[in-house]
């Protein structure tokens, strides 16, 4: 192993985690009211709209349709307008955002759909609002199902991130096609993947634990109330 390697690795690591965060608070942000209308806009719930309910899966769908690498390209001018470049970390995260948000809006949608109607319902009988109701019954009732999808949101942000470091991103993407493909090092190619994969793994050991506490805590209050 030589001697330029850990450094390259913390570094690369360092970005990548740089770009995963921002880039997952991003795709909240904009999935989140995205997964959340499609929901309530459905036939028979909350906001029955079917043309709205229509016109935002039609979106998710064609946003979705886009394979990354394209997606990237198409919004390099987006990129320079809102960070003055296309390269580096920062400006990666403005694709990275845009690509994940409705991938986490579809996930934030199913997670939602499998909450029971009766639980609203209940809360519609005690004239609370619709976002009232989707406040304290929607998302804490699917707060476990939540939490996986955001787990497996940050895992495909992470390899959206090795993709972007095609086109000059930076992080562990770009480290292991500099030096482990272009200059045939194979000690940094086998290192940044063996990272991945750790990273990879961790994120879906802690979100695992975490949904299955909260799906704990949840049935035991349940219990109590009961």
């Amino acid at each position: 192993m030589q001697e330029d390697l850990l450094p390259m690795l913390a570094s690369g690591f360092a970005e990548t985690l740089y770009m995963v965060v921002l880039s997952t608070l991003a795709a909240v942000v904009l999935g989140l009211p995205l997964g959340v209308l499609v929901v309530l806009t459905a036939p028979g719930h909350l906001e029955d709209s079917p043309r709205l309910h229509r016109a935002l899966g039609t979106i998710i769908n064609i946003a979705r349709s886009f394979p990354f690498i394209i997606l990237i390209v198409l919004l390099l001018p987006l990129s320079r307008f809102l960070v003055g470049t296309t390269l580096g970390a920062t400006a990666a995260v403005v694709p990275l955002s845009i690509a994940a948000a409705p991938f986490v809006g579809r996930l934030i949608e199913n997670s939602l759909k499998e909450v029971e109607w009766g639980k609203v319902e209940a809360a519609l009988a005690m004239g609370a609002s619709t976002l009232q109701i989707v406040v304290k019954v929607l998302i804490p009732e699917a707060l476990p199902s939540l939490v996986l999808g955001l787990t497996l949101a940050i895992i495909t942000i992470t390899g959206f991130t090795a993709t972007a470091g095609a086109i000059g991103a930076g992080g562990l993407g770009s480290l292991a096609i500099r030096y482990g493909y272009m200059r045939y090092r194979e000690d940094v190619m086998l290192a940044t993947v063996v990272l991945l994969v750790i990273f990879v793994q961790a994120v879906q050991w802690g979100g695992d634990r975490l949904a299955r506490r909260i799906d704990t805590k949840h049935h035991r209050s349940s219990k109590d109330r009961i």
